[in-house]
């Protein structure tokens, strides 16, 4: 029986590179999938989908008003017999498009992989994140570390200094130059005023 999960993280975690590797294996034995992406997510190019190691593939992008149950019929009756559904960035799904995707679980049969962020910059749940976090049938953590070696659960978005910004709107796209994902402890410190976060830390190889 087919269900609806929702792999949640802070920034960095490898959601991407986690639902690309989903994908293949579903390709690698003869099944096909379909990846949806936001359209307002266009950091690597309209409809495309990557992640920080260098995967990608195609996606179909998608608009906050569309029906993303009558988009999935759309594509079977199109396109013959879909496995599996994957949403990166699901956080920026509408109640409405988090219903319509447990229809496609729940009247198509079809499972869901949804990814994404579980908190903004000010420590709040997205909107697709709070119904996800609702109703998905299997909720998964997908870990990463803060700078200070502990778990890393929440993001703080920052300016040229490296200083919490507080204000602005929920959905600023970027990567790595505008957002950082820290414990809680170094979240309040940060947004309390207490130091700043170097916004290009050094990456070692893999070998060191």
């Amino acid at each position: 029986m087919a269900k609806l999960y929702f792999y949640y993280s802070a920034m960095n975690a490898g959601k991407t590179t986690t639902l690309l590797q989903g994908a293949y294996n579903y390709h690698e034995r003869g099944m096909r999938t379909l990846i949806l992406t936001p359209a307002l997510d266009n950091r690597y190019g309209e409809g495309v989908v990557a992640s920080r190691i260098g995967l990608k593939a195609d996606a179909r992008r998608f608009g906050g008003e569309e029906n993303l149950l009558a988009l999935v019929e759309a594509d079977v009756a199109a396109n013959g017999a879909l496995h599996c559904v994957f949403v990166d960035e699901a956080q920026f799904l509408t109640r409405a498009q988090v219903w319509q995707i447990s229809d496609v679980v729940d009247r198509l049969n079809i499972p869901v992989l949804a990814f994404g962020l579980r908190t903004d910059f000010r420590g709040e749940l997205f909107e697709g994140s709070q119904y996800l976090l609702a109703w998905a049938d299997n909720l998964e953590e997908i870990k990463t570390i803060c700078h200070t070696g502990r778990k890393a659960t929440m993001v703080v978005r920052v300016d040229d200094h490296g200083r919490a910004v507080k204000d602005g709107p929920q959905v600023e796209i970027g990567g790595n130059e505008r957002y950082v994902s820290v414990s809680r402890a170094e979240f309040k410190k940060i947004s309390e005023g207490n130091g700043r976060i170097e916004l290009q830390q050094t990456v070692l190889p893999l070998n060191e």
